[in-house]
């Protein structure tokens, strides 16, 4: 399918430009993705820990996604998963830092993730993607997250909705919790595991089933097209969240804050719920009464 008939008609300037590029970007590093060989998907490095995984081809997706950008927006700036050092402090600090940058140069910022479930990756499981949003005025504009096995590219355009493949699309609310397919993290840290184990053992007797996916992008994707009413994690980065977040949003579903009040989201947040506008504040509350919010 050729990248402009991807891009909604009823999506309008000014960002049309912004979206196309990311598409772009996105189909660019899917396409190394595929065509990497088994010893390409090897583990090179773990990170925080043996859990964490980092092969040849994520560094490639990030440096080829980052020349796509800086060929059509040369003064851009760009966060990239593979650029900040392992851990939620150097993370929320590296997305700290760049959106004080933004703001200060007045400049668009970028914030990708090269490969988004590189577990799944070196496993040859099919369920990871190149994960693309851009910011300006510290808020999400655009979003890209392209699924290179399915050819699914999800996109969304700040008040203009979300599309598939260029064909909007909407969450699919459930009547009742009973009836709602809930996805989750296995997370590799230790208090992020515990935290999932309390939440799946509260959530699995009142839900219809929960399916652990391994990749952000696509489980927040999958909500905004209605194949999941709902999808929790303790402990996510701003690169997993800020274009499946907008996707989300954009298809009439909502992103929740677990640990804020008020359940505000914002995209340097790292718990995170988002669902289909129906079930979210029952989960909140299942989650919240098994424990899961005690520090």
């Amino acid at each position: 399918m050729p990248r402009s008939s991807l891009v909604s008609d009823a999506l309008v300037p000014p960002y049309q430009s912004l979206l196309q590029t990311a598409i772009k970007s996105a189909h660019t590093a899917g396409s190394i993705m595929t065509s990497a060989t088994s010893i390409d998907k090897e583990v090179s490095v773990t990170k925080v820990n043996k859990k964490d995984l980092l092969t040849k081809i994520d560094p490639m997706c990030e440096a080829a996604i980052k020349s796509t950008i800086l060929e059509s927006f040369p003064d851009h700036l760009i966060l990239g998963e593979e650029s900040v050092e392992p851990g939620a402090s150097a993370s929320s600090d590296a997305l700290s830092s760049y959106l004080s940058e933004s703001e200060s140069l007045n400049k668009p910022l970028w914030i990708i993730d090269p490969i988004d479930g590189t577990t799944n990756y070196v496993h040859d499981l099919r369920y990871s993607s190149p994960s693309i949003a851009c910011s300006i005025n510290g808020s999400i504009v655009v979003a890209c997250i392209y699924d290179p096995y399915a050819n699914e590219t999800f996109t969304a355009i700040k008040n203009s909705g979300a599309c598939l493949n260029g064909k909007p699309i909407h969450v699919k609310p459930e009547t009742c919790l009973e009836d709602s397919v809930i996805a989750m993290g296995a997370p590799p840290g230790k208090l992020s595991a515990e935290k999932s184990i309390i939440g799946f053992e509260a959530l699995l007797p009142k839900v219809r089933t929960i399916r652990m996916l391994g990749s952000a992008a696509l489980m927040l994707s999958w909500v905004a097209t209605g194949r999941l009413n709902c999808y929790w994690e303790w402990d996510l980065s701003s690169w997993d969240v800020a274009a499946g977040g907008l996707i989300v949003e954009e298809a009439g579903g909502r992103m929740r804050g677990l640990m804020m009040d008020d359940g505000r989201f914002e995209v340097g947040e790292r718990r995170i719920l988002a669902d289909d506008g129906r079930c979210g504040e029952e989960v909140r509350r299942i989650l919240k009464e098994s424990g899961v919010f005690l520090k």
